[in-house]
């Protein structure tokens, strides 16, 4: 039986967003003075929303700029569900500025976003969790890594250079299963072999994450598994931080090219220690976006330094 988790996420996840759409507007809107006022603020938190916004001065919006009164449902569903649900806790009036989609350049003015260049001055750039069910996917892996297959897998669609790359050099190769998943891509059908479900990727020792349009969607899954991520240092990040991994700590680095990826799995093939102690970190750093109720605080925090740091709302000392 194949299991289908995004597709079973995904039907308890616009279920949830319906039902918030049933709350009125002013209920949130009053709740946060108390949540902000209830909050135990700490360090880790301060980093936390200081990272996502890092604007430090105070900005003034376009007249381009919409009121959260103004901001609409649009194509990309998730992305306006997830940004409204922490809209819905401030005043209608205030304005904003957002882009949705998979972005790889800094906008001129600060913006929500969920993706940013992890390089360069990415201020303008504030992240929030935004398209949160197709990209924070959580796995519980009953298979210890020792149980799992020697080999590297990778599925996915074939859209840029370093993903067909990767096909055309290690579809047939006998340590790997990697292919794409879309006939409709640029290879040659000959490299299609279909879809893999989680739980079947899960089988496999090693599991490569490649960027996309801009970050890898299955490295936030890779690394709450028992299977050992693979991936080139990344050049995009979201709101999992991913400028903030370290190479070899909380996943295995391997070349743009992939020239050193016969050798890297050969390596942790042999060295079992080492691997299952990446797998922990890994699973350590994915461990401080489970807690629901700081996520949401630190999503409004966020929230409040871009309505302060655009006057629009007094900083309280």
């Amino acid at each position: 039986m194949r299991v289908d988790i995004k597709k079973n996420l995904k039907l308890s996840y616009y279920a949830l967003c319906v039902a918030r759409l049933l709350i009125p507007g002013y209920y949130h809107r009053a709740l946060l003075p108390k949540l902000l006022e209830s909050m135990r603020v700490s360090d880790y938190m301060t980093q936390r929303v200081n990272y996502y916004n890092k604007i430090e001065d105070i900005f003034s919006l376009p007249s381009s700029s919409k009121t959260i009164h103004e901001f609409k449902e649009e194509k990309k569903k998730t992305y306006y569900f997830d940004l409204l649900e922490f809209f819905r806790f401030f005043e209608v009036s205030k304005k904003v500025m957002y882009l949705f989609g998979d972005l790889t350049k800094i906008p001129d003015n600060p913006s929500f976003v969920k993706s940013r260049p992890i390089a360069g001055e990415n201020k303008n750039s504030v992240l929030m969790k935004l398209d949160k069910v197709r990209h924070f996917i959580f796995v519980a892996d009953e298979k210890g890594f020792e149980d799992k297959k020697h080999k590297i897998v990778w599925r996915g669609a074939a859209h840029n250079l370093q993903r067909q790359r990767v096909i055309q050099e290690y579809f047939n190769r006998s340590f790997c299963d990697v292919a794409q998943s879309r006939k409709k891509d640029r290879l040659n059908e000959h490299w299609y072999r279909g879809k893999l479900t989680l739980k079947e990727q899960l089988q496999f020792k090693f599991i490569l994450s490649i960027e996309g349009h801009d970050v890898a969607s299955n490295l936030k899954w890779i690394m709450s598994s028992n299977s050992l991520a693979f991936m080139p240092k990344p050049k995009y990040e979201t709101w999992f931080m991913e400028g903030r991994l370290i190479e070899d700590q909380h996943y295995v680095l391997i070349k743009d090219d992939f020239s050193d990826l016969e050798e890297k799995v050969d390596y942790y093939i042999q060295n079992t220690a080492e691997a299952k102690k990446i797998i922990s970190n890994a699973n350590v750093y994915v461990n401080q976006f489970r807690d629901k109720k700081r996520e949401r605080d630190i999503s409004l925090l966020v929230l409040q330094k871009y309505f302060e740091k655009s006057g629009q709302l007094l900083k309280e000392s």
